[in-house]
């Protein structure tokens, strides 16, 4: 029992020491768009990072080609491919980009990945029943970790 106890206190322990490293979507610093530090506190996971790209969280390649990828079906043409992209871009610069590319690339359509504020609520018009209340991210600051360490992966050949 006191074993367990202590499994218990140690994970609790673990889980607010993460907490405590992760930056929230509000304190994020961008620099000529870029964010230089992790925003977890931890290192990217790319294999995680190679399935938010998927039709997970992230559904990059609506958008995005990548050859990597290229076993997924309906690649999009919207956004450049991102074959390369380790090449073109520096880390923080990806970061930045998939936290919130609009603060790089004023007028993007990208979604910004890693904000809370500043939305339109369209029901409010047209239902009267817009979202209340605070706006998660649509990915957390892990998710957006594994998927900048994904695209460092991601060089010309």
């Amino acid at each position: 029992m006191k074993h367990l106890f202590s499994g218990a206190v140690l994970a609790a322990f673990a889980a607010t020491a993460a907490n405590a490293d992760t930056v929230a979507p509000k304190d994020v610093v961008f620099e000529d768009g870029a964010v230089a530090a992790s925003l977890s506190g931890a290192a990217g996971n790319a294999q995680e990072g190679a399935k938010i790209m998927n039709k997970g969280a992230g559904n990059c390649i609506a958008c995005h080609e990548v050859s990597d990828l290229s076993n997924l079906p309906f690649h999009g043409e919207i956004g450049p491919p991102l074959d390369g992209a380790a090449d073109r871009w520096s880390e923080a610069e990806l970061r930045g980009i998939v936290a919130n590319a609009k603060v790089m690339f004023e007028g993007t359509m990208m979604p910004s990945f890693y904000k809370t504020d500043g939305f339109v609520r369209l029901g409010d018009a047209y239902t009267g029943k817009a979202h209340e209340g605070e706006v998660a991210p649509l990915l957390s600051a892990q998710q957006i970790e594994d998927v900048v360490a994904y695209l460092m992966t991601l060089k010309e050949e």
